[in-house]
């Protein structure tokens, strides 16, 4: 089995970073708003589901579902997603934290990676290594949020997910593991 082969599905999940990353660059707001909006969607329909799997279960499984709790909440979580999407948005500061803790354990992850490719002796085990650099620095500049709009952020944040991916990619490609 080829690498890429083997590989197929990272392979994959990178393109669908770079496609995120170029949706980011050409529109970040509406594309955010796209995302959330769609979240709300899925929440709706798992919300109404557990609701009505709550009314469809017999009593007593029902009372120890917490079925309808839980669908409620889905359904307030829509709700908040469908037509109070820029609070969300507002919230952004606080999103961009999270991904930069998010991007700095996956930039640590990629140097274990990169650690046991050279331990295995293969060739461009320095391409894994490249990336859990720039998966790092990425992490610590969106963590220090030096920049002075949320704008250049977001334009930030897009491009060091096109430039993981293509190491990312890369690295599947030249690597062994």
């Amino acid at each position: 089995m080829s690498k890429v082969s083997r590989n197929m599905g990272n392979i994959l999940s990178c393109f669908a970073e770079i496609i995120i990353g170029i949706l980011l660059l050409i529109n970040p707001v509406g594309f955010t708003a796209g995302i959330i909006m769609t979240l709300g969607v899925v929440l709706a329909v798992m919300g109404v589901s557990s609701v009505v799997g709550y009314f469809r279960a017999e009593p007593e499984d029902a009372a120890q579902s917490s079925g309808l709790m839980k669908g409620l909440l889905l359904v307030g979580g829509a709700f908040v997603c469908l037509f109070k999407t820029e609070w969300l948005i507002a919230a952004f500061p606080l999103i961009t934290v999270f991904y930069g803790v998010i991007i700095l354990i996956t930039g640590i992850s990629k140097l274990q990676w990169a650690v046991d490719l050279l331990r295995l002796k293969q060739k461009y085990w320095f391409v894994a290594l490249i990336g859990a650099a720039l998966s790092v620095l990425f992490a610590i500049i969106i963590l220090a949020n030096p920049f002075a709009s949320v704008g250049f952020l977001w334009t930030f944040i897009a491009v060091s997910l096109i430039v993981e991916a293509v190491m990312d990619i890369l690295t599947f490609i030249f690597g062994k593991k």
